[in-house]
């Protein structure tokens, strides 16, 4: 979930007290050091921030899209284009000198002034000093420049620049540095100050102290204080910012190195203190991100305040605010944010419940490994507060005057919007959008509610707010739902989605990038594992082990982590060389630096290009179904097939071939053997050899008493043809003689009277 902008509490006192509490943290001995300051000076390769050009040696900034400079990326397109791999690139790549200094240089004669020529690295006067030198003895090489340099002596500087942000040393006698003088001349020189004309001869020759003239003070020093910082490479000025803000900005950089899913180039650190300074902003609590009209300042905003809101509200702040942070408990649930927003409960004695009904949750020592319980239990509150303000006396804001009638008007009105296809009365999406009322929803919606009441109940809080037992009692219970299972492939479809051309035309119809949806789906097909078990494999989860090929993978459905299975040669060969082509794609995003021992133990076998800097995040199922999907339609194969449906085709090939129900709930990972037992049907090879007899042509056919199925037509699929056959109504056909047919029906009947 996306979380709102924090509560504004702006007052003096808050606000002092939030600083001291960051100042603390700063100040500690686990945060980075080159975050602190006001002028943060970031090394070229800094392990969240880096700056420099990835090509060895090159002089030059990156480029925020290839982490080259402008020059390299251009050749690395080009490279690219031939079939050149950014690893073999990197080797080649010639380095280039710098054009930009990553902050000011001084004179190297003078060391309070700024040099002027960056060639030369002298300031302004001693340049002119040398050129006339050479126009008078022309021709002077290094060695007549390095004896003209022993005899020149220090100038005294002209103090720091003028304009409150900037660092650097002034450049001339007004007092401003060059990059802030030549905006000062293009603003028109408010307050007009300036030196006299020919100060160089007229007064610093004769060491003569220069007058600045300025016609109003206070004009000049609002400019000066207005001024935002000059951009340097490689550094960020928080200067500028006021000292909540700036300490906000700190931690926020170093929060978001402790795990960079995102990048945040310096540019854009930068260009968004720049837009606070102009905003005149105190704090980002409270502050809209909506106001900022690029998209990664909005996203940097976001998670600055996701990072302070963890400081600033302890866990009973996040209670009455209406909100929940999983943090505060030491949960983050993978893909999700640890914000979570209950103020769609209106109730505050409904949304207390489900505060501490939660909170109870992440302190188990049983916590869920995904979010799903803790949305079932918000939908669950969301749906029944939404009811109690439109139903119930009062808007249900007072909990004694609710009585078991109300809890059973909420079921029959939940039952009757999944009768009629309606949507949730109650708002549990920040989309807006609500959701229709299906069997399933309103059964969690049950189960999770009736658990909400009664965990109030067996805590005493129920007692505390006078609510009544009978409305919680009353809350049903949703029951475990109608079992449901796939059927298998049919053979032809089988064979239509093994075909090596229609395989060929999966990976290069659907997957243009390689990112191996073919080799998913092929291991899918051998091993029977779930979707999501075969896209979350790590790098090194294959091997053998005594001689034999074995997949390692987590079965996080049945909490069964680092389950290994046998695997046949071909697919061992396949995953191997899917490993291979992820680590070369690593390498390449990592100026061809192959993973260390620690970072190739979280890599991810499938990864995902998208806010996956360190290749720890797999590919989504999302992109797995969409791919798949077009590739079924392609096919044409005449039904609605899914990925699942595999699993179900291997369990019923392995029955069929004498596996028993033990082997196939160890080897698919079935909690027990009752989630194999809807197998059982389709292998019963006993019932087939009875029914082969039974099944035979009537007395009046060409040939009677002839079986109708064979060995060799006898599938699953069409066991389940034929007695679906055996259940319609008699029925005669006209055979190619002439004479009436019997049915297989007919037959069936024929034979068990005759019996």
């Amino acid at each position: 979930m996306t979380a709102p902008s924090l509560l504004p509490q702006q007052d003096a006192r808050t606000r002092r007290d939030r600083l001291e509490v960051l100042t603390a943290l700063i100040n500690g001995p686990e945060f980075d050091p080159v975050l602190r300051g006001g002028v943060l000076k970031i090394p070229p390769t800094h392990s969240v921030y880096p700056w420099s050009c990835t090509v060895v040696d090159c002089a030059r900034p990156r480029w925020r899209r290839y982490a080259m400079c402008s020059v390299h990326a251009e050749q690395w397109q080009e490279a690219e284009g031939r079939g050149i791999s950014r690893a073999q690139f990197l080797r080649t790549a010639q380095p280039l000198p710098a054009t930009e200094m990553p902050e000011a240089m001084m004179c190297r004669i003078c060391p309070e002034r700024p040099a002027f020529s960056l060639q030369l690295v002298l300031c302004f006067r001693h340049r002119n000093r040398w050129l006339s030198h050479l126009k008078r003895h022309p021709g002077g090489g290094e060695a007549e420049f390095e004896r003209w340099l022993v005899d020149q002596p220090a100038l005294p500087g002209y103090g720091e620049c003028r304009a409150d942000v900037c660092d650097e040393l002034a450049a001339s006698p007004l007092g401003l540095c060059g990059a802030h003088e030549r905006g000062y001349i293009r603003a028109g020189r408010p307050g007009g100050a300036k030196p006299p004309k020919n100060f160089f001869a007229t007064y610093e020759r004769r060491d003569r102290p220069v007058p600045v003239t300025c016609e109003d003070e206070v004009a000049f020093r609002d400019w000066c204080r207005a001024q935002l910082p000059v951009h340097r490479t490689g550094t960020v000025n928080l200067r500028g910012l006021r000292p909540l803000l700036r300490a906000e900005f700190q931690w926020g950089m170093y929060v978001h190195g402790l795990q960079p899913v995102t990048v945040w180039h310096l540019t854009w650190v930068q260009s968004l203190a720049d837009e606070c300074q102009r905003r005149a902003v105190d704090s980002l609590a409270g502050l809209e991100a909506s106001v900022f009209r690029r998209d990664y300042h909005r996203r940097m905003v976001q998670e600055m305040q996701q990072a302070l809101r963890k400081i600033y509200f302890t866990p009973s702040d996040t209670r009455d605010t209406g909100y929940i942070e999983t943090e505060h408990f030491g949960v983050r649930f993978p893909h999700r944010s640890s914000y979570v927003d209950l103020t769609c409960i209106t109730q505050r004695w409904l949304r207390d419940l489900l505060w501490e009904h939660i909170a109870d949750v992440l302190r188990s020592p049983t916590c869920p490994r995904s979010a799903q319980p803790v949305d079932f239990v918000r939908r669950a509150g969301a749906e029944l507060s939404a009811f109690l303000e439109a139903e119930a006396p009062g808007g249900g804001h007072d909990p004694t005057v609710l009585r078991g009638e109300h809890a059973h008007r909420f079921a029959a009105d939940l039952r009757n919007r999944e009768r009629l296809g309606l949507a949730f009365r109650g708002q549990a999406r920040l989309d807006g959008r609500r959701a229709k009322v299906t069997e399933n929803s309103r059964r969690m919606v049950f189960n999770y509610g009736r658990s909400l009441l009664r965990g109030s109940l067996d805590s005493g809080s129920a007692d505390q707010i006078g609510l009544d037992r009978d409305f919680i009692a009353a809350m049903p219970v949703g029951g475990p739902g109608t079992p449901r299972s796939r059927n298998p492939f049919p053979d032809e479809v089988a064979r239509a989605l093994a075909d090596e051309a229609n395989l060929q035309q999966l990976a290069d119809g659907h997957d243009p990038h390689d990112r191996g949806l073919r080799d998913m789906w092929e291991t899918i097909i051998v091993t029977g594992r779930r979707a999501s078990e075969v896209i979350q494999l790590r790098l090194d989860c294959i091997g053998r082990y005594g001689g034999l090929p074995l997949l390692w993978h987590d079965q996080t459905k049945v909490g069964n982590l680092n389950a290994a299975v046998r695997i046949p040669d071909h697919l061992l060969d396949r995953l191997e060389e899917r490993r291979q082509k992820t680590l070369t794609h690593y390498a390449d995003r990592h100026a061809g630096r192959p993973p260390t021992t620690a970072e190739r133990a979280h890599l991810a076998l499938f990864p995902t290009d998208i806010l996956n800097p360190d290749g720890r995040r797999a590919l989504s199922y999302t992109w797995f179904h969409t791919g798949f999907r077009s590739w079924l339609a392609e096919l044409d194969l005449g039904g609605h097939y899914v990925a699942h449906q595999a699993r179900h085709t291997l369990a019923t090939r392995l029955l069929r071939h004498g596996a028993s129900l033990t082997h196939i709930r160890r080897y698919l990972g079935h909690v027990s053997e009752r989630m194999a037992e809807h197998y059982v049907h389709l292998t019963q090879s006993d019932l087939e050899n009875v029914l082969q007899h039974v099944w035979v042509a009537g007395p009046g056919t060409a040939h009677p008493g002839d079986f109708l199925t064979s060995e060799a037509t006898r599938t699953s699929t069409s066991f389940s043809s034929r007695t679906a056959t055996c259940r319609r109504r008699p029925s005669s056909t006209t055979s190619r003689t002439g004479g009436s047919r019997m049915s297989p029906r007919c037959a069936f009947s024929l034979a068990t009277e005759c019996s």
